[in-house]
């Protein structure tokens, strides 16, 4: 069996749930809401992956002091029934869009581990608490921490139910699948941390941000059609993303169409075939950037099985996006759908 990759955001994840659905395929599991594999960094055709690392992986918080909690809360969790939380004093955010979410409203100082998808400069030097995708309570419960925050697919259950054991607050979150979760995500993390004011604070920046970002995008002309690919090469696992992948609200934003939803796929993901993507039909490919590089660049991921011969293989139009912000629909997204958006329509895949 293959080692279980997750998507951010879905992630995420997304990979998280962003989209926090689940795929048995080949043996292996896909979630969202920013979670995912690994944090990608960088974009374009294998190229320039430095520079868009430097710009997107930074989060910027609120202006002005650090909020302070107003505690204790009940806070609604994911996995059924009410939490309460008495203290944000020590936080353990297990998933990259979590953590950007209790950074971005000012509470990075307040948090104190990281698990593996959580790459951002401001959180980099944090302990990890997770081996591979799996948490350990262990590592988790050493750091003494007052408040844990989890998602629909962070796992092992054991793990999280030993956490609860201890007697440490485990709110689980529900999953981020589309542009319209993201107020609800921010909410509910603030909520959460009893820092509401902030959060309402961060929606209005977010949804003003993310106005502006689609108030730019070209309007008319033809919309490309725009596959999502998941590919992870060091485990063979090659998907072609449907209608609930967690990218279809992104690339309908950024004037695209989700060719795999277009075709047909109802799901989250199908296994990358060449009748599958002939029936897509895409003009442009969207990956994250680990997956590019785990295949070799674009000249691996045309060796892929029907790759070459769709519109965007032939064109090479390949847009990868950073992993830790592709699908994590939370205070960045504004940043993504520019990005996407401009290498739509402007072909520049860099």
């Amino acid at each position: 069996m293959h080692q279980r990759p997750r998507l951010p955001g879905a992630f995420t994840s997304a990979l998280a749930l962003v989209l926090a659905s689940v795929l048995a395929l080949t043996g292996c599991t896909v979630g969202g809401s920013g979670t995912g594999p690994g944090q990608e960094s960088g974009a374009g055709s294998g190229s320039g992956p430095a520079q868009q690392s430097e710009r997107a992986d930074r989060v910027e918080p609120l202006t002005g002091p650090a909020p302070e909690p107003e505690l204790p809360v009940r806070a609604a969790t994911a996995d059924g029934g009410t939490v309460t939380v008495r203290s944000a004093r020590r936080i353990v955010p297990l998933s990259g869009s979590l953590s950007e979410i209790v950074h971005t409203l000012g509470l990075g100082g307040h948090v104190v581990a990281r698990d593996i998808t959580t790459t951002f400069a401001q959180a980099r030097k944090l302990p990890v608490v997770t081996r591979a995708h799996d948490v350990s309570a262990e590592s988790v419960l050493s750091l003494k921490p007052t408040v844990v925050l989890a998602e629909r697919t962070t796992g092992p259950a054991e793990a999280l139910d030993q956490i609860r054991d201890a007697g440490v607050p485990v709110v689980v979150l529900g999953p981020a699948r589309e542009l319209s979760d993201v107020d609800r995500r921010i909410t509910a993390v603030a909520h959460t941390l009893g820092v509401d004011e902030a959060g309402e604070r961060l929606v209005t920046r977010t949804d003003q941000r993310i106005a502006d970002a689609r108030d730019e995008i070209p309007a008319g002309g033809r919309r490309p059609r725009v596959a999502f690919l998941y590919v992870r090469g060091s485990a063979s696992v090659y998907l072609l993303g449907g209608a609930r992948s967690g990218a279809s609200s992104l690339i309908e934003a950024a004037g695209g169409v989700d060719a795999g939803k277009e075709s047909g796929l109802t799901k989250d993901f199908t296994p990358l075939t060449s009748e599958a993507l002939a029936e897509a039909a895409p003009d442009v490919l969207l990956v994250m950037t680990k997956g590019l590089e785990s295949v070799d660049g674009v000249d691996g991921l045309l060796k892929l099985p029907g790759v070459a011969e769709t519109p965007a293989g032939q064109h090479r139009r390949v847009v990868a996006i950073d992993d830790g912000v592709l699908l994590n629909y939370g205070p960045r997204t504004d940043e993504v759908l520019r990005d996407l958006a401009r290498r739509l329509h402007t072909g520049d895949h860099r």
